[in-house]
């Protein structure tokens, strides 16, 4: 049986962890506006040495109108800079904290991950932040009463037009938050993320190959850390498969909690410490969850929206309906996936990752709807509109319509007890039938 070279293995590991780490690191706040702070130091100095090589004293000699010949105007000058640019900043800070306060209140605490990582809004921060450093390092640089070719009269002009670009960054915050702030936008947001990565998901899956052996009776290794199952280095994985001749089966669905001790994969052929030693290495936790790396999570997420709009504090049917209409795009999308999630290379199948299936997730989409939302006859005419819609889809597997009826059924029952109006009642009942007759007609056809 072969191995891994402990240099091969200790280079994969790293280059994997540094790219899990670079994952987690760029959804954080910070990260954007560390990255141009630093670089506005380094222009800072790249600045400075460029006045060493006389840059200021041939502007001053081609366009003296462009270059502060004073060392007390530049001073005033890049103080009256800095000052304004550390309010801008507060006001903008101030802005994204309302933004994830009235995100997590009115809609849900699971939008927070992906508010923080909004790239525009870190990259805004960073702009500020790079700025207002440059002029603190080039105020630091000049000398009052030296000779006015010593003044560094082009980076104070730099300096007054990286304000300028601030002042312009911070017209397109204002009108870039108030947009996110919105609930379509929200809504759209995690509706393309999602699709975008079923999609990815979908297209590497193969139909026409031999299916992943039963794994029942395979040696079975525990997880050592806590947390949700974010990521896996497949290409790693599957190196360690083809050099061990084994195959693995990932037990918990990605996204799922993992709890230290319980069972996380399978492998056909028994594995020595070290060798489940590298088999975790490529496996990540994290602590938070983004819909970038779980699709799942989106179909979370607007189910978690659409019950906070029906919640009595909100009492927002409009919300809920359009939350809906992007769950029933995602699971028009889900139909046309398998259940299952075999890695290959070569056609040759190495990983089975567990995956949610279709009953599971609409069970759970449609369980948390019905119980708050039961007694809403608009919102009960939607959701069985989008149950016919489905069952007039293609799908990957014709028993997903079936398990469509069966949650037509019980969102019919849930709604019986729960509207007291017999009109509103009948009315359901007839759309329900409809729903049946359309069921049994998909099934028959296909």
């Amino acid at each position: 049986m072969l191995f891994l070279k402990p240099e091969n293995f200790f280079m994969k590991k790293l280059l994997y962890r540094a790219l899990s780490f670079f994952n987690i690191v760029e959804s954080k706040i910070a990260f954007y506006p560390t990255v141009l702070a630093i670089f506005g130091i380094f222009f800072a100095f790249l600045l400075l040495y460029f006045e060493n090589l006389g840059v200021s004293k041939y502007l001053l000699e081609k366009a003296p109108a462009l270059v502060v010949d004073n060392g007390n105007t530049a001073m005033t000058i890049l103080s009256a800079l800095i000052s304004g640019l550390i309010s801008v900043i507060v006001f903008s800070f101030s802005m994204v904290m309302l933004l994830l306060s009235q995100a997590s209140s009115n809609y849900s605490p699971r939008l927070l991950p992906g508010l923080i990582s909004d790239k525009k809004h870190q990259i805004i921060l960073g702009i500020y932040l790079s700025t207002i450093l440059y002029n603190i390092f080039i105020l630091f640089s000049i000398q009052p009463t030296g000779d006015k070719y010593q003044i560094p009269g082009f980076a104070v002009l730099m300096g007054i037009i990286g304000t300028v670009i601030c002042i312009y960054a911070f017209i397109f915050f204002i009108h870039n938050i108030s947009q996110s702030i919105q609930i379509s936008n929200i809504l759209k947001k995690i509706y393309s993320q999602s699709k975008i990565r079923m999609t990815e998901v979908i297209e590497k899956e193969s139909t026409h190959l031999a299916p992943f052996p039963d794994s029942e009776d395979w040696y079975e290794y525990h997880s050592e850390k806590s947390g949700y199952l974010q990521n896996m280095s497949y290409t790693n994985m599957i190196d360690f498969c083809i050099e061990n001749d084994t195959q693995l089966h990932i037990i918990p669905f990605k996204g799922s909690f993992i709890l230290n001790g319980i069972p996380l994969f399978r492998s056909r052929n028994e594995l020595n410490k070290d060798q489940v030693t590298q088999i975790l290495s490529n496996i990540s936790f994290a602590r938070e969850e983004l819909v970038e790396d779980n699709y799942i999570l989106g179909f979370k997420q607007l189910t978690e929206v659409i019950v906070k709009a029906m919640s009595p504090g909100i009492n927002d049917p409009g919300t809920a309906i359009n939350a809906i209409d992007y769950l029933t795009e995602l699971f028009a999308l889900r139909m046309q996936k398998k259940d299952i999630n075999v890695i290959r290379r070569d056609e040759a199948a190495f990983l089975k990752i567990t995956t949610v299936n279709f009953k599971e997730l609409i069970y759970q989409v449609m369980v948390a709807i019905r119980t708050y939302c039961k007694h809403d006859v608009t919102l009960n005419q939607k959701l069985l509109i989008m149950l016919h819609y489905l069952l007039q889809q293609e799908t990957y597997n014709e028993d997903y319509y079936n398990i469509i009826k069966a949650e037509a059924t019980l969102l019919l029952t849930d709604a019986k007890e729960a509207v007291t109006n017999t009109a509103d009642v009948d009315r359901l009942i007839s759309l329900a039938e409809s729903l049946t007759f359309q069921v049994n007609n998909t099934t028959t056809n296909a």
